[in-house]
């Protein structure tokens, strides 16, 4: 069977049957993309001719005109494919072991987060007396550091304003040509946000007289990209570094770290499903803040004589 079947034959066999309805929407669609690449890449490359020598060959030349973090990405997806392949017998080794990872120079991507002057300067520019528009959503997301497709899915009903948090419990499939309410990102992303009374007030305010189970900020079609540039418009007229909008989740959670917030709770706040993922995020201010605590320690025990 093996010698009859091609790569992404395979590989489009095995996602159909291990990764359909298995994952999400947004994630299945990843594998399909790598099975576009596989068909591009190697066409005429069959199962049982793959080698690990045909195998780097592969990667390389994706590696070509992609960065390596979306080389490792096909690798992973690949790789689970073809161990799959070997338990099964089609192929006698594993020809992923010992691969080498390689991908073009980053791009120079958009600073991830803006420190406390600068998120000041930006909300101190929101029009926030016109009712619903996205600056009251670009607000919410610096407070709660909800992801984009979370706070697009909420509703007037979700606001607990007499105990000061937000449900969040879904999210909108923005993706879709027709939208609609989906599930969260994994289970920790259900969560109750607690909020600052300001943020209530403002809140409270702009959602009465709405439709109660209704998204508040999708009047027709959404696209991430629209949001985005009128974010970077904004961050210009502040005269501060152009930010995307997840950029203002990684706003919030850097600042809550910098306030001295332990990251179990930055975790929690963001739907993070354990403490690693927030660790890993925001490795380069964990370090910092623990160089700062060395200097408080070293303080406190020469304070000792």
């Amino acid at each position: 069977m093996a010698q009859e079947l091609k790569l992404y034959e395979y590989f489009f066999q095995w996602i159909h049957l291990y990764k359909k309805d298995a994952v999400r929407p947004v994630t299945y669609q990843k594998y399909e993309m790598t099975y576009r690449q596989l068909v591009d890449l190697a066409p005429n490359l069959y199962l049982a001719d793959i080698t690990r020598l045909t195998y780097q060959q592969l990667l390389n030349d994706y590696a070509e005109s992609h960065e390596r973090q979306t080389v490792m990405d096909f690798h992973r997806h690949v790789k689970s494919a073809l161990v799959d392949a070997l338990e099964d017998n089609l192929i006698s080794r594993d020809p992923t072991r010992k691969a080498t990872i390689k991908g073009v120079q980053q791009r120079q991507h958009k600073i991830k987060f803006l420190n406390q002057h600068e998120m000041q300067s930006l909300l101190n520019i929101l029009r926030l007396d016109e009712g619903v528009n996205w600056d009251y959503f670009l607000l919410l997301i610096a407070k709660t550091g909800l992801r984009f497709a979370e706070a697009l899915a909420l509703t007037p009903n979700d606001f607990d304003f007499a105990h000061q948090y937000l449900n969040v419990d879904k999210t909108w499939d923005y993706k879709s040509v027709q939208g609609g309410f989906a599930p969260t990102k994994n289970k920790s992303s259900v969560r109750k946000v607690q909020l600052d009374w300001q943020t209530v007030i403002q809140f409270s305010q702009l959602t009465k007289g709405l439709p109660e189970d209704k998204p508040i900020f999708v009047q027709r079609k959404v696209y991430n990209d629209t949001v985005n540039h009128y974010l970077e418009r904004l961050c210009k007229k502040a005269e501060i570094p152009v930010i995307s909008v997840h950029g203002l989740r990684h706003t919030h959670a850097s600042l809550l770290l910098y306030a001295g917030v332990s990251i179990a709770s930055v975790a929690r706040r963001l739907g993070h499903s354990d403490m690693t993922t927030t660790q890993h995020t925001y490795l380069h201010i964990i370090q910092e803040l623990e160089n700062q605590d060395n200097d408080k320690i070293m303080k406190h025990l020469a304070s000792l004589i």
